[in-house]
């Protein structure tokens, strides 16, 4: 990071009232209860999961079993340094990290057992993924093949950006919405300097966000860029295990793309498209340790740097994950964030709506009117998202 970019202090959950404090003291005890409600666990996971309630709402942070497969991993991302601290205390996106590695631990996922592997959090994925709104979505597909290919594309594009909010001819049928609005509900787009950068191409690196109708319109849109010829192949990283709920791991890209090519019309297309791509090569899945780290990407280890460093572009997608990108901080929300996100390896493009305080690369107008119309709701409520690229190697 540049030195002329001044430190922002890391983003605590211990005040009372602000958005990672209810999330460590609300979300996560309901996140327990449901995954609790949500299979037919025997007691010792019920004593688990009990536990863990108890100890992430009134407790401190307790290191992992001596023989716990990645005890070494989370001592290099601090843990020592974390042990004994109250979850409120530590910086908000090491303790949210925390609480899901826990929740497995709790749930039996990585102990040899019945309950190994099992993702607790599959009900709920699932449930969106076969929900009626993503037969809806899937159709529009139909309409939008007919469109001009650039069209196409920036269709697409912003259904990975809006996820399961997308409607993929949004874009096209209302161009003069954000014109209308007290306040855009696209606080920054950067997106004319994202296409140059996926012209003939070499690899897309894309940074998968969450699974089901969030995961499907990134496979979207990789699909199109690999048909076209704009990019000769993609990596799509995911999680190695269950994360936040939501996160995509290997096993929802399958389920994803059975999706797709069960589907009628042009959606079954882009499935088999995108099935044929993962048995050539052109399109692979990668899930790196680090993925999971309670860490921002200027830490990441050294294979991870050099293998983005390659790619003619990451497209790092959702909040999370830019969260990660520019560091977990308060950064005053005019902060370049060519600056902040100076430290990656290769050129970098974040699409995210927004979910959380962490903000970079607004201009002040657009803050003032996001301000004036909403206070400080804009930032955590998921109505508005951003575009921001940083071309430069």
């Amino acid at each position: 990071m540049p030195d002329t970019v001044p430190a922002a202090p890391v983003i605590l959950g211990d005040e009372p009232g602000s958005f990672p404090h209810s999330v460590l003291a609300e979300r996560h005890p309901a996140i327990v209860r449901q995954v609790r409600d949500a299979f037919p666990y025997g007691p010792e996971q019920h004593r688990a999961l009990d536990a863990l309630l108890e100890n992430c709402t009134k407790g401190t942070i307790e290191p992992l079993e001596a023989g716990s497969h990645d005890r070494g991993l989370w001592k290099a991302w601090g843990a020592d340094e974390q042990t004994g601290r109250s979850w409120f205390d530590v910086p908000w996106l090491w303790s949210e990290s925390w609480f899901y590695r826990r929740l497995l631990d709790a749930v039996g996922y990585f102990a040899p057992g019945p309950w190994q592997g099992i993702d607790p959090f599959r009900p709920f994925k699932l449930a969106e993924l076969n929900a009626p709104e993503t037969d809806e979505e899937l159709a529009a597909l139909d309409a939008l093949a007919d469109r001009p290919l650039d069209e196409q594309a920036t269709a697409l594009l912003h259904g990975s950006l809006w996820g399961n909010r997308a409607d993929l001819g949004f874009r096209l049928s209302d161009t003069g919405a954000e014109d209308r609005a007290a306040a855009p509900a696209l606080v920054a787009d950067d997106s004319a300097a994202l296409w140059p950068l996926l012209d003939g191409a070499g690899t897309l690196c894309l940074v998968a966000d969450n699974a089901g109708r969030e995961l499907i319109p990134d496979l979207l849109l990789i699909a199109h860029l690999l048909t076209h010829g704009r990019i000769g192949r993609a990596v799509l990283h995911v999680k190695p295990y269950p994360y936040y709920v939501s996160d995509a791991t290997t096993a929802d890209v399958v389920d994803a793309l059975r999706r797709l090519t069960e589907a009628p019309g042009a959606a079954s297309v882009y499935g088999r498209a995108l099935w044929s791509a993962m048995a050539d090569g052109t399109l692979t899945v990668r899930a790196h340790p680090f993925s999971c780290a309670p860490l921002p990407y200027e830490a990441m280890p050294d294979d991870l740097r050099a293998e983005l460093a390659g790619a003619a572009l990451t497209v790092v997608k959702g909040d999370l994950n830019y969260r990660r990108l520019v560091g977990d901080r308060r950064w005053p929300p005019t902060t370049p964030f060519a600056d902040v996100a100076a430290h990656f390896p290769g050129p970098v493009a974040a699409l995210r709506t927004l979910k959380s305080d962490v903000i970079t690369g607004l201009t002040p107008e657009t803050e003032a009117a996001l301000v004036a119309a909403e206070g400080q709701r804009w930032r955590t409520g998921g109505t508005h998202a951003l575009i921001q690229v940083r071309a430069v190697k």
